[in-house]
């Protein structure tokens, strides 16, 4: 392993970001037998010791992106962490040396079908939901991307029948060669808004899955579904109201509503395990992106029955003396909480944990929804203050200091028949690594409440 403090050779690639992305980048990379590089802003970024077991003369230039190496390379694998914005890239850029992420390379070399999932909010949720049908109906599912496995790292010698990725806006950026089997936007709501210069620039990042020429699957509640309609291409929309035949949605049947084909009735709401508007809406968007590969309805509603969701995302924790603990530390972004308040509500009064690192977006959507069902707020993090003040003076609140105080607080207000809800609104890493981090602090402090009850 070398750290190279001066660059005096000429490279193949060079890889930009040593996190799980980078390091697959790298794998991939060198495994073809090129001359890569890799460099990071950080002196000890988090793969550096898995880089190091693997390629013991790895170069690699730490402490800064290097930009001599940069200029020094044939092309460049950006991780997703990485804008294209950076001085350093927009100049490699400028010199015309070419720019693009894993999920490129991978889209080149892919062998079987892909279905594309992307979304502000969901997305992950729907790439279990899809790849859990699929293999239910018997086809070999790889699954990856933004959620557990890197892209690159499901390329093997073993071909499978459907590859499901979830993809982020920022790995959508570098994508060009993206021709999906099925692809679809689950939703558009302001989101790292310190990374893009408008709610605009965001969406198009997103938008960009619909590349190609496969299934278009559409949000038809959404406001940006007319933009990305191409009549040449076939479409399949999903709604939550009443859908066109063809097409997904809800239908009412005797004072109860079905998630429906069409005006076929597929599953009763009642039978979701999961909660909330948000999570039909996935469910149907699952549901047709399935739909493409032929996976048989039956098959589809078997998996919804048993689907419980995702760790931190709305995750019952437990009761303790009927009062309902809920982790949903991925909400990351407003209308994550927003629609986690909205899916719990009809189920008690809620008293919400919130606050972190609101990413420079706009919290005012937040105040209707809090005044509505909301009775007390704890707000933590390097935002709570600014929460606060888009919260209003209405809302009763309190500043707690970190999540065993959050927790420990929540516990002495709480009724019988009352919510405690973590759904931050806010990113994780002004306190944590990650919103995993977040929701498993919180897990630990309820854990610690009902051992002491």
């Amino acid at each position: 392993m070398s750290t190279v403090n001066s660059v005096d050779l000429h490279y193949d690639a060079i890889v930009v970001g040593l996190g799980k992305t980078g390091l697959s980048c790298f794998r991939y990379l060198s495994n073809q037998g090129l001359s890569v590089a890799i460099t990071d802003s950080r002196e000890t970024p988090p793969e550096l010791s898995k880089l190091q077991e693997e390629f013991e003369s790895a170069p690699t230039y730490l402490g800064q992106i290097n930009e001599k190496a940069l200029l020094a390379s044939d092309q460049i694998i950006l991780s997703p962490g990485i804008s294209l914005d950076h001085k350093s890239i927009k100049l490699s850029i400028e010199n015309n040396i070419p720019v693009f992420g894993d999920i490129e390379l991978f889209c080149q070399e892919a062998k079987a079908p892909i279905i594309a999932i992307s979304g502000s909010n969901g997305k992950s949720t729907v790439t279990t939901m899809v790849a859990e049908m699929t293999r239910s109906a018997g086809l070999k599912t790889y699954v990856g991307g933004n959620i557990g496995t890197p892209a690159l790292d499901l390329l093997d010698d073993t071909i499978p029948d459907l590859y499901v990725l979830e993809l982020s806006s920022f790995q959508l950026e570098t994508t060009f060669s993206l021709n999906a089997h099925a692809s679809v936007v689950l939703n558009i709501s302001p989101d790292h808004m310190d990374r893009y210069s408008s709610f605009h620039e965001y969406a198009d990042a997103k938008k960009r899955i619909y590349l190609g020429q496969g299934f278009m699957v559409v949000n038809k509640d959404e406001e940006y579904f007319h933009s990305v309609i191409d009549d040449n291409r076939e479409i399949i929309y999903f709604t939550l109201t009443t859908p066109e035949e063809g097409n997904y949605g809800l239908i009412i049947n005797d004072k109860e509503v079905w998630l429906s084909h069409g005006s076929n009735k597929i599953i009763n709401k009642n039978q979701l395990k999961i909660r909330g508007e948000h999570n039909v809406s996935n469910a149907l968007a699952a549901m047709a992106l399935a739909e493409t590969v032929d996976v048989p309805k039956d098959v589809m509603t078997g998996v919804l029955k048993e689907f419980v969701g995702l760790a931190h995302r709305c995750q019952l924790i437990k009761v303790i003396n009927d009062v309902t603990w809920y982790n949903d530390s991925k909400a990351t972004n407003v209308e994550s909480c927003i629609a986690s308040i909205k899916g719990l509500s009809e189920l008690g009064d809620i008293i919400l944990i919130a606050g972190g690192d609101s990413k420079e977006a706009d919290l005012s959507c937040l105040r209707a929804i809090i005044e509505k069902y909301v009775k007390k707020v704890f707000l933590l993090g390097i935002d709570a203050s600014k929460l606060a003040s888009f919260i209003g003076p209405d809302i009763e609140k309190k500043f707690v200091k970190n999540m065993n105080e959050a927790v420990a607080e929540a516990g002495k207000i709480a009724s019988s028949g009352d919510i405690v809800l973590l759904s931050p609104a806010c990113s994780s890493l002004d306190m944590y690594t990650n919103y995993q981090q977040r929701g498993d602090a919180f897990i630990s402090a309820v854990n610690a409440l009902s051992n002491n009850v």
